[in-house]
């Protein structure tokens, strides 16, 4: 890298996130720091970070796909209320229409968005299973928070101070665009997140086209062996 004048990013410092709400009802943790998945929409998990800009603090959530780490929804906000957490959660909803009743798992930290009544009721209402980490454990939301540290170095900290809540939303915007398809990520095979979704769709077509040939063939000959018995 040195002798192409090339150098690695580095992360900047980590800043506080989850505030718990102590007296909401917590879910049990389904995840249990496993995160991996067979297929997409099996689990996603969520977290949000900040970003300075001239305007004040602004509050970026993502919604992941754990399968093969696509970021399947964000939000820019300018409060740190549930409502964009929320929005980040519609995106996702919208754009992979997951199976209902308990086909999806949603993992989360403790902090009070996640853990807010319309949060909780949203994920109930698209049949979706909240699961949560245990308090003062770091490895809890590892991928998300993986992530986050991948926007804040590839994209945030490339620059000294943003300027305004719309630019940043066009910068994100832009780079979870080439997150998904041209970022080369090493636990799915240096290939792009939106590369091996098609790939695993690809798979299931033709194991299912294979499948129907199976049948038929087997279908023809059982046929045949009925015809050759009537015969003789």
């Amino acid at each position: 890298m040195r002798r192409q004048s090339l150098r690695g990013v580095i992360r900047g410092k980590v800043m506080r996130t989850t505030i718990s709400n102590q007296a909401a009802p917590c879910p049990q943790d389904r995840g249990n720091r496993q995160f991996k998945a067979d297929r997409p929409n099996q689990l996603w998990v969520s977290d949000f970070a900040y970003v300075s800009t001239w305007q004040g603090w602004q509050y970026v959530a993502f919604v992941i796909d754990v399968f093969a780490c696509r970021i399947v929804g964000w939000r820019v906000s300018s409060s740190i209320h549930t409502d964009f957490v929320l929005d980040a959660l519609e995106q996702a909803l919208r754009a992979r229409q997951p199976e209902r009743e308990g086909a999806l798992i949603h993992y989360s930290d403790r902090s009070s968005q996640y853990g807010s009544i319309r949060y909780s009721e949203r994920l109930a209402e698209a049949g979706i299973e909240p699961s949560v980490g245990n308090k003062g454990v770091s490895y809890d939301n590892a991928l998300a928070e993986t992530i986050n540290g991948l926007y804040k170095a590839e994209l945030i900290h490339r620059r000294a101070l943003w300027k305004s809540k719309e630019s940043l939303e066009i910068a994100t915007l832009e780079w979870v665009s080439w997150f998904n398809h041209n970022q080369l990520l090493a636990p799915i095979g240096y290939i792009p997140p939106a590369e091996a979704e098609a790939n695993y769709y690809q798979q299931r077509a033709n194991q299912a086209v294979l499948s129907a040939g199976l049948n038929q063939i087997a279908s023809t000959e059982t046929g045949a062996v009925h015809t050759a018995s009537k015969k003789a």
